[in-house]
């Protein structure tokens, strides 16, 4: 796609009569630039580059069109195949070990994540990605929303990413959630131990026809994992993560709890304890049996 966009530009500024140099002039980068982007060599342009292209070389949105598919050979296949997946999925299941997911993430907070990144091109590329991230998220307030069911590692509580306001405005949009009912954030807290998905995060989502995927990811890889056998092991896997983690209110509280910063030196309440509360939770509503961590889980299939 990177060689297809350097074609279109090629035969753009051509026809227009232009040089490279004059190009870059016009769009305001240096005549190097150009040259890569014809060439597809070095960093990929930057959306507002694409755009600037589209209104000098009078190309009808073409460029601007082309941008999105050139954006994403950025990323390796197993990321951009594990998005497209994720934008389809009726059900996302996430457990995340080091930083809240994206699809709960505030701007402030992706912005700091997205920051750090080894393949970040500059501040424009930075901003793109931050606008790409929080687009993402427009998909829960629509009605073919996902069920995102979230387990937070307390490690993601206790990590200021992007300083103390940037954390408190997250953690405040974490306690938001409890008035979304497709939406159930949990917190697998310290005092659990060892566990099967240390090393990173894993995402098992549910698809429109009812297969499943799952995606397990650390700082610099990730795997998509399709074969059957599989995914049913990392969905069990992700169950017993649900199980041993704390319930919602329970969770919304420690959330509470470390954004006021009197958590520390707090007792967690220990497995018996909040195994007793969430069957009393359970009583008064009247509901059913509880699945992993104390909210009903409505037509999911039982799991071999």
């Amino acid at each position: 796609m990177a060689a297809l966009f350097g074609a279109r530009v090629r035969r753009l500024r051509t026809a227009a009569g232009l040089t490279q140099a004059e190009l870059g002039a016009r769009t305001h980068v240096v005549s190097t630039r150009i040259t890569q982007i014809e060439r597809a060599s070095g960093a990929k342009p930057t959306l507002e580059l694409a755009r600037a292209l589209d209104v000098v070389l009078g190309a009808d949105d073409l460029l601007v069109e082309l941008w999105p598919y050139v954006y994403r050979e950025a990323f390796p296949d197993w990321s951009r195949k594990f998005m497209e997946c994720s934008g389809r999925a009726v059900a996302v299941h996430e457990y995340a070990a080091h930083v809240v997911p994206g699809l709960l993430q505030t701007e402030g907070y992706a912005r700091a994540v997205l920051s750090v990144g080894r393949t970040l091109g500059g501040e424009e590329q930075l901003e793109e990605r931050v606008a790409l991230r929080v687009g993402r998220q427009e998909r829960l307030g629509t009605p073919c929303r996902p069920e995102l069911w979230v387990v937070l590692d307390e490690a993601v509580l206790r990590r200021p990413v992007g300083g103390q306001v940037v954390m408190r405005e997250q953690l405040e949009r974490l306690l938001g959630t409890a008035t979304e009912p497709h939406i159930t954030v949990q917190v697998l807290p310290f005092d659990q131990g060892e566990h099967d998905v240390m090393g990173g995060s894993l995402t098992v989502l549910t698809l429109p026809d009812g297969s499943e995927t799952a995606y397990t990811e650390g700082a610099h890889y990730g795997q998509l994992i399709e074969d059957p056998d599989e995914v049913r092991n990392f969905a069990l896997t992700y169950d017993r993560l649900r199980a041993a983690a704390l319930p919602p209110l329970m969770s919304l509280d420690m959330i509470r709890s470390v954004m006021e910063d009197n958590h520390r030196g707090a007792k967690v309440p220990s497995r018996s304890d909040r195994r007793r509360l969430a069957q009393e939770q359970l009583q008064q509503s009247g509901g059913r049996q509880l699945r992993g961590g104390g909210r009903r889980v409505p037509g999911r299939r039982a799991r071999p």
